[in-house]
């Protein structure tokens, strides 16, 4: 095997091993669900700080991340993609301790379409003409639930929105991945610290309180950290539009997940809603393949 077909090998590996990690992700909160949202959130904000450390060092930007600290400026740009991808942490572990996985892959199937939205509003890109059809197609589907089932889908709206407010901060600020990460969950770590400790002195806490649940919570940093790290590989060895098709396993595994698993309700208005919604995916991404292979003749 060439060079080249290691490297897309090693890439795929990485990238659908994240993807299928991300997807799966609802068994392991499952697994602690009767620990308290604020308890979990503060371990996966401790452990991932923890294990990006070496990692961050490994690739050697330990220093840059720690100069970050001594740019009062900069570090407000950390402290708002901070807030944005807390609160999605936060809502993301309340919508399964509540039983709503489907509405959590139907946030993350649209996330996508919104980054496009955005990227329009904010960024000055080009909205192509599936593009177009595909983002009405989700706007139809959501429409759908709260006409038909009667409810707003809040919380997949709201994760899919925090994410790509997070994206495109990131973007506009130039954040490295792996840097920001641990900047991120080293700005959390004194509220998280706090609030263990305070767990623990009022007997609350679960962490120490059994070999399983200190066991569970410490690996809320590998939950976390692990599967950003391999798609971050993958992405250095594929081409953009690969690792778009790859991110919409982690939604199909939580929709099948919600609803072979955890036997969650879906109803006639769930079924129009995630086929408009795919419909729309499938003209988004063959659009955006499209466009990929016309770079690459031209690149040739």
């Amino acid at each position: 095997m060439t060079g080249g077909g290691r490297d897309t090998t090693i890439g795929l590996a990485a990238a659908l091993s994240a993807f299928l990690w991300w997807g799966l992700s609802p068994l392991y909160f499952k697994a602690v669900q009767h620990v308290s949202v604020g308890e979990i959130l503060a371990h996966r904000v401790l452990w991932t700080c923890v294990l990006m450390v070496p990692v961050t060092a490994a690739v050697g930007r330990l220093g840059e991340a720690l100069a970050l600290f001594a740019r009062p400026r900069r570090l407000g740009v950390y402290a708002v993609t901070t807030l944005l991808v807390s609160g999605n942490w936060a809502l993301f572990i309340y919508a399964i301790l509540i039983e709503r996985v489907l509405e959590i892959s139907l946030g993350y199937f649209i996330n996508p379409l919104v980054n496009v939205v955005f990227g329009i509003w904010f960024l000055g890109e080009r909205l192509g003409r599936l593009q177009g059809v595909a983002v009405a197609l989700a706007a139809a589907g959501v429409a759908v639930l709260v006409v038909w089932y009667g409810r707003f889908p809040w919380i997949a709206v709201t994760l899919a929105v925090s994410f790509a407010l997070y994206t495109l901060v990131r973007k506009k600020a130039g954040i490295d991945p792996q840097v920001g990460l641990l900047v991120e969950t080293a700005l959390l770590l004194p509220v998280a610290l706090a609030g263990i400790a305070w767990l623990g002195a009022a007997g609350l806490g679960h962490f120490a309180a059994s070999w399983s649940d200190t066991g569970l919570l410490a690996a809320a940093g590998i939950v976390t950290g692990l599967p950003l790290v391999l798609v971050m590989h993958g992405a250095q060895r594929l081409a953009l539009s690969t690792v778009g098709l790859l991110q919409y396993v982690a939604p199909s595994l939580q929709f099948l997940l919600a609803v072979l698993v955890f036997r969650e309700t879906f109803t006639a208005a769930h079924a129009v809603t995630f086929a408009l919604i795919w419909v729309g995916l499938a003209l988004f991404s063959a659009e955006g393949w499209a466009r990929y292979r016309r770079v690459a003749r031209r690149s040739t």
